[in-house]
């Protein structure tokens, strides 16, 4: 089973659960439409003990913002790892998992990326500058990537096409109902595809 596979069947811990149900519901009402007391509710737990775990809403919203980015941030280069110990990869190989590595958070962690777009200037001056710094570096990766695929791709029209391929995964949470899509599979494959149109549109001709 690889890295990746064993993080997502284990047992999320209480923290885990409580980040989980907070950014649905941060998602679903706006980060002030929601009472603590609610999100124990949704976890089974009284509000106040929400506090045993975090100190308050701003904290949540904090670790759920600056976490998806550490975790995005971190197979990135989990998988760049990966292909160099292998030692037989390809730049094509490579793009295809950050792809599909980016389809997985964009089908599994929508509320996220809703949070992100309302929410981000919400966080103290402090987080949100280390959520942009943590997102710089996260396209950076893929710059290396793209450009050791298309070795004519200048370097700024490579993270360019990136931000724009970003932007097109990051649609999920505005294409339809989670029950409206054509199914999980044909959906990633779906946006696997034009992530890799738009990634060979990007070369010069």
């Amino acid at each position: 089973m690889s890295t990746h596979a064993a993080a997502r069947v284990a047992a999320p811990t209480r923290r885990e659960q409580i980040l989980r149900e907070a950014a649905r519901l941060f998602a679903e009402r706006g980060f002030h439409g929601v009472g603590v007391d609610e999100i124990g509710a949704a976890v089974g737990i009284s509000g106040p003990g929400l506090y045993r775990h975090f100190p308050g809403k701003d904290a949540m919203l904090a670790e759920l913002l600056v976490g998806i980015s550490e975790r995005l941030l971190e197979g990135g280069r989990l998988r760049m790892a990966e292909d160099e110990a292998r030692g037989d990869g390809s730049p094509e190989a490579l793009l295809d998992a950050l792809i599909e590595g980016h389809i997985d958070f964009a089908l599994d962690d929508r509320p996220l990326i809703t949070l992100h777009d309302r929410e981000l200037d919400r966080l103290r001056d402090t987080d949100r500058k280390r959520v942009r710094r943590l997102q710089r570096e996260y396209v950076e990766v893929w710059v290396g990537v793209v450009r050791a695929l298309y070795p004519s791709l200048p370097e700024n029209r490579a993270r360019v096409t990136v931000h724009a391929v970003f932007g097109l995964l990051n649609s999920t949470p505005h294409l339809a109902r989670p029950d409206a899509l054509p199914g999980r599979a044909a959906t990633a494959a779906l946006l696997h595809r034009l992530a890799r149109g738009a990634f060979a549109a990007a070369e010069p001709s």
